[in-house]
């Protein structure tokens, strides 16, 4: 299958991104590039993919799977951000290139936005896709033993509550097929885990508003959709990352949630970056997260070369 467009324009930023100044113009080609030529020459792309049509819209998904795969691959569900009323899954690839390197898929998630469905319909997408990918794996590849979720703010709610729901929730009631919904480790990055919490009071968010609408039961549609509110022994582990000083998501959402999971004897890790705000990390502080985040991963079965993201930026 032909690589889209779509990826080319991903790796003319990898290359920019991850040249070393003394690369250009020179004679010798540096690892980086290396890394970048082999990207376009062992992954197939499909973009677009329809894995849900809801509310008179197509809910869609992009793949990236490594072509010469002899077995089946790791793999993360990446879920932008936005703050359930933005965003789309275009615009961030670079957040997953770390993944792409070690030569894992990635399965990029786009889902219905409040102008389209208000809450829960954000979640039930992402559930959707899910399914969606443990229905797929054989043609792709996939490994469901090792399938992680990721995203940043809203996506890092949704790949909590993606992760955490149980199936008497009833919020996959859309999805086809019926497989049991499991994933093996969560990586949140500064998502919300309570979002009763941002409809009033001194952490009101007008984004968290805007996703409930006028519902009569927004507030228990807000409790139904919040990690916290699934806290219980057998989660898979969790690694959260957030910065102390997060204007847009209270650094207390991070606190509460790795202080409950404790509690339930859930393994986890809050990585806390001082400082940092709603996102925006210095490569200093990025490139301990990655750390952070590979060394989490290999204690937590990805422990084969390649099945955890690189430490570099």
């Amino acid at each position: 299958m032909l690589d889209s467009n779509r990826l080319r324009s991903v790796l003319a930023l990898a290359v920019l991104l991850a040249l070393a100044p003394q690369a250009w113009g020179g004679d010798k080609v540096s690892p980086k590039e290396g890394w970048v030529a082999t990207l376009f020459s062992r992954y197939s792309v499909r973009t677009d993919i329809t894995y849900l049509v809801a509310d008179n819209w197509e809910s869609k998904l992009d793949v990236y799977w490594p072509r010469q795969a002899t077995s089946p691959t790791p793999t993360v569900v990446y879920i932008h951000g936005g703050g359930w009323i933005g965003g789309n899954k275009n615009v961030r690839p670079l957040h997953f290139l770390p993944y792409l390197e070690k030569g894992w898929a990635v399965v990029n998630v786009g889902y219905r936005l409040a102008r389209v469905s208000l809450a829960p319909g954000a979640v039930e997408d992402c559930r959707c896709a899910l399914r969606w990918v443990i229905r797929n794996a054989d043609k792709y590849n996939f490994d469901t033993d090792k399938i992680v979720l990721t995203g940043r703010s809203a996506g890092g709610h949704l790949s909590l509550i993606t992760g955490m729901l149980p199936t008497s929730s009833s919020l996959d009631r859309r999805c086809l097929g019926r497989e049991e919904l499991k994933v093996a480790a969560i990586v949140n990055w500064f998502g919300i885990t309570d979002v009763d919490d941002l409809l009033e009071g001194e952490n009101r968010q007008s984004y968290a508003v805007t996703w409930l609408g006028s519902q009569s039961d927004r507030h228990e549609i807000a409790r139904r959709v919040s990690p916290l509110s699934y806290v219980r022994p057998g989660l898979p582990p969790v690694l959260t990352i957030h910065g102390d000083a997060d204007r847009a998501v209270p650094y207390e959402h991070a606190v509460r949630l790795h202080r409950a999971l404790d509690e339930s004897g859930v393994p986890n890790q809050l990585v806390t970056v001082p400082g940092g705000r709603h996102g925006g990390f210095s490569r200093a502080e990025l490139l301990r997260i990655h750390v952070a985040t590979r060394e989490f991963l290999k204690k937590h079965g990805f422990k084969r070369q390649g099945d955890s993201p690189s430490s570099a930026d």
